[in-house]
């Protein structure tokens, strides 16, 4: 949700639109064209707070429909269960049968489908906001397949553990990070160059992948096909607490930076005139946003489309210009559990991983989102 802190003397009422919304990363923001509804709030220390109230109210919206979906979700399965009862279980209440499934089979799971949609939601946010533009996804720039090299690599040829695949996962998107800003680095970071590194990163990463699976035995490769697909099954709070603890310390200091970030849509050089350190602030974001999205797919696999769709579905949502981080977080956190909720409500459970689904339809929104940007002129 947009917010912007300023002396309360220099406090105006918002007009128009922030500059810089206008280009690629904003497609089909049709209320960027319009005037926001702004409220200011007073706050201690002579400030003064600016809201945008569609915003707040999307972002609060989110929030209850993904609790609602958590809910259904945890109702789901074998062992169907009311909302009513999930809730008693989840206070404290219903029988210990109830309270085993609930909060040691079932709530694990959907907390990590939380952490992990809103990883990459934000993350997803991040990325187009650098690369201001709508395709600038850790799955579509190479993150997502690096991840996948470090894990199989754990997987093929150590026949690691869970705990040592996740590990690899991490290191193996990490790498993958620094490599692309590396060879993306030229007096900075810039969208389009950082784009066509990603993607040629992409094609390399996938193509190891492939090299991989040819060298796995048939249990390996069954086990690294699994891992692949992206899923939530038998999650535990194993998977739980690590990506809490990451996303507990960069997830707020994301959006501790939106208001940089959203400077840096203007472009560098107004960014620079309005006292913003650009290639340091990028380079923070971007390197949090790495670190997230490599939790997150060490936790539940490389999830495919949330990172992409999720900040574009929270934009047009909000109509505000701007990153709208804690909005795409809520979006992906959202979209991967109702995901996993309509794959168990239409194919029974465990039968259909979430990353199928999601593949699915975020590759149908990819096509939907070319066309138009094709259609705009914009590509």
């Amino acid at each position: 949700m947009s917010s912007t802190v300023k002396p309360e003397q220099g406090a105006k009422p918002a007009q128009g639109t922030a500059p810089g919304t206008t280009g690629p990363a904003g497609g089909g923001n049709s209320g960027a064209r319009t005037t926001r509804r702004v409220r200011p709030v007073r706050t201690g220390g002579g400030l003064s707070l600016r809201l945008d109230v569609r915003a707040v109210l999307v972002g609060a919206l989110l929030l209850i429909v993904a609790l609602a979906a958590g809910v259904a979700l945890i109702g789901s399965g074998d062992y169907p269960m009311t909302p009513g009862e999930v809730l008693g279980a989840l206070t404290g209440g219903g029988d210990a049968g109830q309270a085993f499934i609930v909060h040691e089979l079932r709530l694990p799971r959907v907390l990590v489908g939380l952490l992990v949609g809103a990883a990459f939601g934000i993350a997803g946010s991040v990325f187009q906001t650098v690369s201001r533009n709508p395709l600038g996804s850790p799955d579509v720039l190479g993150f997502a397949q690096g991840s996948s090299v470090g894990a199989l690599i754990v997987i093929v040829y150590f026949q690691g553990t869970s705990y040592a695949v996740a590990a690899g996962a991490v290191v193996g998107g990490i790498a993958t990070g620094i490599a692309i800003f590396s060879l993306a680095w030229k007096r900075g970071i810039h969208g389009y160059r950082f784009v066509l590194v990603g993607i040629g990163a992409s094609a390399m990463l996938y193509a190891i992948v492939l090299y991989l699976m040819t060298k796995a035995n048939i249990v390996e490769a069954t086990r690294a096909t699994t891992w692949m697909t992206g899923s939530l099954n038998g999650r535990d709070w194993d998977q739980v607490w690590p990506l809490a603890a990451v996303s507990a310390v960069l997830v707020p200091l994301v959006l501790i930076l939106g208001r940089p970030l959203r400077m840096l849509e203007m472009g560098d050089d107004a960014a620079y005139s309005l006292g913003v350190r650009v290639d340091r602030i990028r380079l923070v974001v971007l390197l949090a946003a790495v670190v997230l999205v490599a939790a997150a797919t060490a936790a539940a696999g490389p999830i495919s489309f949330v990172a992409l769709t999720a900040p574009q579905l929270a934009r047009r949502l909000t109509r505000s210009p701007g990153p709208n981080l804690l909005p795409s977080a809520l979006m992906g956190a959202l979209l991967l559990v109702a995901a996993d909720w309509a794959s168990q409500r239409l194919f029974g459970a465990d039968q259909l991983p979430v990353g199928v689904l999601t593949g699915v339809l975020g590759g149908g929104y990819l096509l939907w989102l070319l066309a138009t940007e094709r259609k705009a002129g914009r590509i």
